[in-house]
């Protein structure tokens, strides 16, 4: 039998999962990515158990394990730096057989591209087109056309190739919010547990990273689109150079020209994730924003489980339509919940603050583990977890 070929566009972290799941089943893969270079700017990023699943099938979880740090502790504070909840990261490895693992997103995608052929990755490829032609794919990109049985289409939140094919699919969607990311230089003395205070339409996070970096983050509801009359990090500074300890020192560690900003989106359900022999994935199929961290998670989810599909059936199209049947409901409920949980956050009527904040506070922290049970408990379909809880859904 030929080997088949599958072609994805998109070399961020689900492309490049998908791409070495598909390698490590035998498939010929390529990565084509627009930009000249397999780079990544971005700042920090937070894998979950599910998403350490994944990653352990892909042979990589130990190797991400030793590129980041565990957070002994984290939750939510109010404006006043009072704890609303904590969570204790040694409890959630117990109840879901791994911990919160946090590192560079630069360091994830080196250790995805390092798990693939050199001559896999085809930076400076931006995609065209994709259409059929004598029974195959082809792709048609800057460095000339690709043929294919599959085509996966990793490449994001605006993906080109879901606004070629799926012409009547929704755009994305303002969250209402923008957010602020960026890393400390390392600190004499990092935070010992991380945390989101919640303020009034404002949070700021931060989180540990190797080395005696954090991760900090911040988000704003602010009109689409606003310019600012200043820096990222002069804003950054005049909306939280004075909240509770420890975010005025964690700003001041922050180099000026490394801070990030983007206004956030999701994307409206679709009504499939595959049209013929193409495969959205990750940001593609199903943005989300980052109120639950799981983002990368799922495109990692997607990434094992479109290969287990097209491992288990040598009918292509059939595979497809079980990874839509598996991945869409489980993906497009986390996207509400995620956006649920930014409409609590970014909460700015003094009153509805307030009382979140105190129903906050009465929570029992076992009870929000439980809550993100759905979430968390995810196994790779074809393993016996899998099996016994429905194959993750």
């Amino acid at each position: 039998m030929p080997q088949r070929a599958a072609t994805i566009v998109g070399g961020g972290i689900g492309g490049l999962a998908a791409a070495i799941a598909l390698h490590q089943q035998g498939w010929h893969v390529e990565v084509l990515e627009k930009a000249p270079e397999f780079t990544e700017i971005g700042a920090g990023i937070s894998l979950w158990p599910n998403a350490l699943r994944a990653l352990d099938t892909l042979g990589l979880a130990d190797t991400v394990r030793v590129l980041g740090a565990e957070e002994a502790t984290g939750g939510v504070r109010d404006r006043r730096g009072r704890w609303l909840s904590r969570t204790d990261n040694a409890d959630l490895s117990r109840r879901f057989g791994h911990p919160l693992v946090v590192l560079h997103r630069a360091e994830l995608l080196r250790a995805l591209r390092e798990a693939l052929p050199s001559r896999s990755l085809k930076p400076g490829s931006e995609v065209s087109g994709v259409r059929e032609e004598g029974g195959r794919l082809v792709v048609d990109h800057r460095n000339g056309e690709s043929l294919a049985d599959l085509v996966v289409a990793a490449d994001g939140l605006r993906s080109p190739v879901r606004r070629a094919l799926w012409p009547a699919a929704p755009a994305p969607r303002y969250a209402g919010y923008t957010a602020w990311r960026a890393v400390t230089e390392p600190l004499a003395e990092p935070p010992a547990e991380g945390a989101v205070t919640w303020g009034r339409g404002e949070r700021f996070g931060f989180t540990a990273l190797p080395g005696g970096r954090t991760y900090v983050f911040a988000t704003v509801t602010l009109p689409q689109a606003t310019a600012l009359d200043t820096s990222e990090y002069a804003e950054l500074l005049r909306r939280f150079g004075n909240w509770p300890d420890p975010v005025p020192a964690l700003l001041a560690a922050v180099p000026p020209d490394a801070v990030l900003r983007h206004d956030l989106y999701d994307l409206p359900p679709l009504s499939t994730f595959v049209r013929g022999r193409v495969a959205l994935l990750g940001d593609a199929a199903h943005a989300m924003t980052p109120n639950l961290g799981q983002g990368a998670c799922q495109a990692l989810e997607d990434a094992v489980t479109l290969a287990h599909c097209l491992d288990t059936t040598a009918d292509t199209d059939a595979a497809l339509r079980s990874y839509d049947r598996l991945r869409r409901p489980r993906t497009q409920a986390i996207t509400r919940r995620s956006a649920r949980l930014g409409t609590v956050g970014q909460l700015a009527w003094p009153p509805a603050a307030l009382l979140r904040d105190a129903a906050a506070r009465l929570l029992p922290a076992r009870a929000t583990l439980r809550s993100m049970a759905p979430v968390l408990h995810w196994s790779p379909p074809g393993t016996h977890a899998a099996a016994t809880a429905g194959e993750g859904r």
